[in-house]
């Protein structure tokens, strides 16, 4: 065996070293938590792999038979203090795993429901704002329709939501990354916080961010500390729809 094949050898040998020492390190870990947690974390892992979105905080209070939704967070942030989930408080099923447990199997009684057909109107910015038609929730070609499991529509139905693929990474501390698929209920109004596609009008562009009223003027708030908020007058604002959950790009 020639000098080259050596470092090759040698090479792949140290990637296999620390693929096992890293996951023996994730195991040792994950057996620190309790009992409940762990249950939590192979629950969603599973509840991922099988439906492509995480569940929501009831579904993982009934499936580890807790009552209380307070227990159940206090359980889920002691897994973002560990490093298994991060959490977004403003987005519907806002989890993401960070660190899944690999020998988790999907139960046979996970059962995907019956998806429904949302429009994919087209992309919107989670950066700077891009041009999009202003009548966006209606600008539909036939074939542009995505399946969506019927969860991420809440109580809303299909004819009232609409989808819009995000380009860039100004949501990315609210867990919306580029990639990802919003899904959105169509109104024209919004609350402090709430997250939306919103029109300028003098600028004929789409943006993606969290809304609020600052005096007389509209702010456009990024969840990235790298972008600026965006203030504009408010008869230069027009939400276009109100983000109710989201796609992960891995799904």
């Amino acid at each position: 065996m020639g000098k080259l094949e050596h470092l090759i050898e040698f090479y792949y040998s140290c990637i296999l070293e620390v693929r096992i020492e890293t996951r023996a390190r994730r195991m040792k870990k994950f057996q620190q938590l309790s009992a409940r947690q762990q249950r939590m974390l192979r629950f969603m892992t599973a509840f991922v792999r099988e439906n492509g979105y995480p569940p929501s905080i009831r579904e993982i209070g009934d499936e580890c038979h807790i009552g209380s939704t307070s227990v159940v967070n206090y359980n889920l942030n002691k897994l973002v203090d560990a490093g298994f989930i991060e959490r977004s408080g403003r987005v519907s099923r806002g989890l993401r795993i960070v660190r899944g447990i690999p020998d988790v199997e999907t139960p046979t009684r996970l059962a995907s429901s019956q998806p429904l057909q949302v429009a994919l109107v087209g992309r919107i910015a989670a950066g700077e704002p891009i041009s999009l038609p202003d009548d966006i929730a209606h600008h539909i070609d036939e074939d542009d329709y995505i399946s969506v499991p019927p969860a991420l529509l809440g109580n809303s139905d299909a004819s009232e939501v609409f989808a819009l693929m995000v380009r860039g990474d100004s949501m990315i501390d609210a867990m919306i990354q580029n990639g990802d698929i919003v899904i959105l209920r169509r109104q024209n109004t919004a609350d402090n916080g709430d997250m939306v596609a919103a029109w300028l009008k003098d600028d004929s562009e789409t943006t993606l961010k969290h809304f609020y009223r600052r005096n007389n003027m509209i702010e456009l708030q990024p969840a990235n500390p790298a972008y600026q908020p965006l203030q504009v007058l408010p008869g230069n604002c027009e939400i276009k729809g109100k983000v109710l959950s989201v796609m992960r790009a891995y799904a």
